[in-house]
């Protein structure tokens, strides 16, 4: 399994951790069950929504706690 880092490529988190798919919906991350593409890292996806370093960190935190 890959580690999960703010580096993360989108495609992995969702392969190895498929509870992300919610998760990250949930905050308007991204909707990959609506068709949003999956491509680019947890980062990139998250400050594409405005995310700072803190929420980008508070994200990955949370969801190293729930694997």
């Amino acid at each position: 399994m890959t580690p999960i880092t703010k580096d993360i490529y989108i495609e992995e988190l969702v392969r190895d951790y498929p509870f992300s798919v919610r998760f990250l919906s949930e905050r308007g991350v991204k909707c990959i069950a609506c068709g949003e593409p999956v491509w680019g890292t947890l980062e990139e996806a998250a400050r594409e929504k405005n995310f700072d370093d803190a929420a980008i960190e508070q994200l990955v935190e949370e969801l190293r706690a729930m694997a």
